[in-house]
């Protein structure tokens, strides 16, 4: 069967992508990150020196010419919900950044393919929910490597508590856990392309029918600080903070976090079900170099050519039938050279074949980067449209004898008569394993209708006023776009496809037109005249039955959850002393700030932590105000890391009430503190390194 042939047919082992959701450099969500790339935006961000001090960086590092102030950074990556997925606040400060934002990002993946999260069985499904399996991975984290080597927090809540809640091979188990998923649970490990690997393993355990939907990604999450990094002379970074894949000039790349969770069906289950199909993944490979390279750590060309070649080998096309192939693109000058061999050899039946890598937009996203690359193809394919690789002037030579051509510029992604649009997408770890994902358009569905039979009630909830009303306009707005779906679909979607929670609200409506109106009048606090009985029960928190809507309704891509977390910091390896050098006062100096000052941020932190009401509970003990381990690790780590004070566990446990716990607490700053644990922990290895 040639190309032509197979290209509409043969889908029995192709898989929906019905879902997605991710936060990357200069994005907080897809609709940004489409919006820079379109755009052609680098949003790697340069540091000033105040700002890497005020973060911890070394002084004397941040004065060599080779330390380069650039970083892909995901801003408030320490913000969690974490009441919604029930952890209480001290549990959510040891837990690992890369484990909140992952759950998050899982729920939002959901939601977008017009599931509810949690999967109790609803009126829709009477059958129960979808059996669900989780494939994510991640990077190693500051976070988890402070925790693995405090011996005081070990002590407090027990070594297995510590790696549970912070150790990155549980990242999918949280997952299935808090979001009650029963299918295959498994953290996937391949250095640089986890992400990708991961979402070959969930292709195969759909086909396999081990799972009937699945969760696959990726997150990288090194540090919440702003940090720079050392420029090597013959390292894979960058000496200018740039990454230029497959230009002359590229250098290296430069380090970054994101996190990507994408949402599978068997594609024929997605369409019977009416799911959101956003792209079709044809096929998938994976392969490694084995001892075919000259170091571990180097790519080879044939094992990467096989993973091409047998991945559209599996989707049943030919290579050549690419129109686009998105890179793994380091930027480094070897990575760079043997990957372009590679799919030039593989690709060596097409011609004119679009060459890219969002490196030079976010960075490298470690085990995120494969999850960056393919929703940024989707997001293509979704739009008709090439986004350029940025920051090139002069594509390598190499180019020009190859099937495939640097995109600089963006460019209308044309339609083909008899063919899908057609993309593949590579990724390659160091220690040699590569993988390629084949990904065509969704299949053409029908425009939906703008209006309803009858008026619908669209019901809404959150956590919390604010977040309601950011929600509705969310909402709105969706439904003032061209390609708004159908009211029903929104109504079926708001009604199966969200949780619902303590704060309500519902608006009835007829049309998009007026549902976006009546929702923006919603978010502005004005309340509509029109009632429903149904919609009334929902306000007062009852369990409603809503009834069938007319027609074949399908789930809608609507917007999310609109996440409004607190910041639980992170477990940081710089010491108090670091952070806040002391200096001997001179004879004669200004004193330092007034005890009563240090006396009531520390008084004020212990009343925080512990959810009391004022400062007239501090006359009982810690334990009787309700403080626990995990508690007494969250407040010390916030006195150490916002006041520089390093407190042992133990005073926690001491007989003695807050008020004079708190007056112990700022004697030890006034004294200059203890030796802390982690500090000492740390100087021992590095006089063994």
């Amino acid at each position: 069967m040639t190309t032509e042939e197979a290209a509409p047919h043969d889908l029995e082992s192709a898989v929906a992508v019905v879902g997605m959701s991710g936060r990357f450099p200069g994005a907080p969500d897809l609709d940004t990150y489409w919006a820079n790339l379109r755009d052609g935006v680098c949003t790697l961000s340069t540091f000033t020196e105040k700002e890497l001090l005020a973060d911890g960086a070394d002084a004397a590092e941040l004065s060599s010419p080779a330390y380069v102030r650039a970083q892909g950074r995901l801003p408030d990556a320490d913000r969690f919900e974490a009441d919604l997925f029930g952890f209480n606040r001290t549990e959510a400060a040891a837990l690992d950044p890369q484990h909140r934002v992952l759950l998050e990002t899982a729920w939002s993946a959901l939601e977008d393919a017009g599931r509810a999260p949690l999967t109790a069985p609803s009126a829709a499904a009477a059958a129960g929910p979808p059996r669900t399996g989780v494939y994510v991975g991640g990077s190693p984290t500051e976070h988890a490597l402070a925790a693995g080597t405090d011996p005081a927090l070990a002590a407090s809540i027990g070594a297995l508590q510590v790696r549970i809640l912070t150790d990155r091979e549980f990242l999918a188990p949280w997952i299935s856990y808090r979001l009650g998923l029963e299918g295959p649970s498994m953290t996937v490990q391949t250095a640089c392309s986890t992400s990708l690997t991961a979402v070959h393993l969930a292709v195969q355990a759909l086909l396999l029918g081990e799972c009937d939907m699945a969760l696959a990604g990726g997150v990288a999450i090194g540090s919440v600080r702003k940090q720079g990094y050392v420029h090597y002379q013959g390292g894979i970074f960058s000496p200018d903070g740039r990454c230029r894949p497959f230009d002359e000039k590229a250098a290296g790349t430069v380090p970054g976090s994101g996190v990507g969770v994408l949402v599978l069906r068997r594609l024929q289950d997605a369409l019977a079900d009416g799911d959101p199909v956003r792209a079709v993944i044809r096929g998938t490979a994976v392969t490694n170099d084995g001892s075919g390279k000259v170091g571990f750590t180097a790519p080879g060309v044939d094992r990467q050519s096989a993973a091409i070649t047998e991945a559209w080998a599996a989707a049943g096309l030919e290579p050549s039938a690419a129109q686009y192939v998105e890179a793994h693109g380091t930027g480094t000058e070897l990575g760079d050279r043997i990957e372009l061999e590679a799919a030039s050899a593989a690709f060596a039946g097409g011609a004119g074949i679009g060459l890219g890598s969002v490196k030079s937009n976010i960075g490298h996203a470690d085990a995120a980067a494969g999850a960056a690359a393919l929703i940024k193809t989707i997001l293509m394919l979704e739009h008709a449209t090439l986004a350029p690789t940025v920051d090139v002037t002069s594509p390598v030579a190499a180019l020009r004898g190859s099937p495939l051509r640097l995109v600089t510029e963006t460019e209308e992604w044309p339609s083909r008569a008899g063919l899908p649009r057609l993309a593949g997408v590579t990724s390659v770890g160091i220690g040699g394993t590569n993988v390629h994902v084949v990904v065509q358009e969704a299949p053409a569905r029908p425009a939906p209708a703008d209006d309803a039979v009858r008026p619908l009630v669209l019901p809404l909830s959150a956590r919390t006023e604010p977040q309601l009303a950011a929600a509705a306009e969310r909402l709105a707005s969706a439904l003032r776009t061209p390609d708004a779906p159908s009211l029903a679909a929104v109504a079926h979607t708001l009604r199966t496809g969200r949780v619902p929670m303590p704060v309500r609200a519902y608006v009835v409506a007829g049309t998009r037109g007026e549902a976006a109106d009546r929702l923006t009048a919603l978010a502005e606090g004005r309340r509509d005249t029109t009632t429903d009985p149904l919609g009334e029960a929902w306000l007062k928190g009852e369990q409603v039955t809503w009834p069938a809507l007319d027609g074949d309704v399908r789930r809608a891509r609507i917007p999310t959850y609109p996440f409004a977390g607190e910041s639980y910091g992170a477990l940081t390896l710089i010491g108090p002393a670091a952070q806040e050098p002391r200096v001997e006062a001179a004879p004669g100096a200004t004193a330092p700030a007034p005890q009563d000052e240090l006396g009531d941020k520390v008084t004020e932190l212990v009343i925080e932590a512990l959810d009391l009401n004022s400062a007239a509970d501090l006359a009982q003990t810690y334990f009787e105000a309700g403080g626990d381990s995990l508690t007494a690790v969250h407040l010390a780590g916030r006195l150490r890391d916002e006041l520089g004070i390093d407190v042992p566990i133990q005073l926690f446990l001491e007989p003695i009430t807050l008020k004079d716990m708190t007056i112990s607490i700022c004697e030890m700053k006034r004294n200059g503190g203890e030796d802390g644990a982690l500090d000492a922990l740390l100087a021992e290895f590095e006089a063994e390194s």
